[in-house]
């Protein structure tokens, strides 16, 4: 039987950890890489998100893992989700985008949807995918987005106590008149045990669903 080869590529250095457990759990028999850019975020935040800015090298790093054998591209980075679909159709390789299952999940939860993100140029296109999504399945939702303000900033800051009060305290609101309320960001994941169970049940992150959806990719192969 072939092993599977899994490349992941990622604009931040926190969810190579969190998507390499995942994969050993769900696949252990694959063959898993890493390709981290993590300049690709701050030039977003500074250029007020324009992805086109981004998009030749995060090209040019699909065509790497392509070019080293991987069967399965995961890319790991909401902020850059657009990239993925027409790079896939040029590269010739599938290409999972990290949020895709978690926005699929989401507007099968009901009418009301919440994202709540840390990051302006993570907030934007999350919304804009769930917004697509509902209209690809017929579905009538009303999507809602929070953007946390200072939380980012604490976080880069070093002080973590503060995102997460913050964090914590805007999801907590959410989850108040929302169906679903999608977690723009891995990151924030860390707060839930922070809410009550009924909260908690509403919130969605996009790792554990988005292996799901590269392990469908695996047995398409």
């Amino acid at each position: 039987m072939k092993i599977p080869y899994i490349c992941v590529i990622h604009t931040s250095p926190a969810t190579i950890d969190v998507f390499g457990r995942l994969l050993r759990e769900r696949v252990p028999h694959a063959r898993v890489s890493n390709l981290l850019d993590d300049s690709i975020l701050p030039e977003l935040r500074d250029n007020g998100g324009d992805v086109a800015a981004v998009a030749p090298r995060w090209r040019e790093y699909a065509k790497i893992a392509r070019d080293l054998g991987a069967d399965v591209v995961l890319n790991a980075c909401s902020s850059i989700g657009e990239l993925c679909e027409p790079v896939a159709r040029e590269l010739s390789i599938p290409i999972v985008r990290v949020d895709s299952a978690m926005a699929r999940e989401a507007v099968a939860r009901g009418q009301r949807v919440a994202v709540v993100a840390t990051m302006e140029t993570t907030l934007r296109p999350t919304r804009a995918l769930i917004v697509d999504t509902a209209r690809r399945d017929g579905r009538n939702v009303e999507v809602g987005a929070t953007l946390v303000e200072g939380a980012y900033a604490a976080l880069v800051a070093g002080d973590q106590s503060a995102h997460d009060d913050r964090v914590a305290a805007a999801l907590i609101a959410a989850s108040e008149d929302a169906d679903a309320v999608v977690l723009a960001q891995a990151s924030m994941a860390r707060v839930l045990p922070r809410l009550d169970p009924g909260a908690r049940a509403k919130c969605l992150i996009s790792p554990p669903l988005a292996v799901a959806d590269v392990v469908e990719a695996i047995a398409r192969l």
